[in-house]
């Protein structure tokens, strides 16, 4: 599950680096389906946080679950917060206060989605 998470999130950089390029290149049609960019940002940073969270849950399986998960949630909204406020900086970029909240909302739910998950193979 490690590599996973880490392949999803190598994903998710390189689609940040081109959108901040300017160069989302056949990615771009997302923006032309309504709420396509929003759904973007909940599915891609909810996936990311529910293999962050397997992989961790994988690695300290005598930790607390409950607290494991609210911990790599609370690291990837501060991570997701600064990459969305980073970029301002960028000319082909605006920041966007609903993106954030959608890209919340992934996380939150996929964080719930994973002690579900992992509640019922306890």
């Amino acid at each position: 599950m490690k590599w996973i998470a880490t392949l999803f999130g190598l994903f998710i950089v390189l689609i940040i680096v081109l959108a901040d390029a300017g160069r989302l290149g056949f990615l771009g049609f997302l923006n032309q389906i309504p709420f396509g960019d929003k759904a973007g940002h909940f599915i891609l940073y909810g996936i990311l946080t529910l293999f962050i969270d397997l992989a961790l849950l994988g690695s300290f399986p005598r930790q607390d679950r409950n607290l494991v998960v609210v911990r790599c949630g609370l690291v990837l909204a501060l991570l997701i917060g600064l990459e969305e406020f980073s970029q301002q900086i960028f000319a082909k970029r605006s920041f966007d206060l609903i993106d954030l909240a959608f890209s919340y909302l992934g996380v939150i739910f996929f964080s719930w989605l994973t002690l579900k998950i992992k509640k019922g193979r306890s």
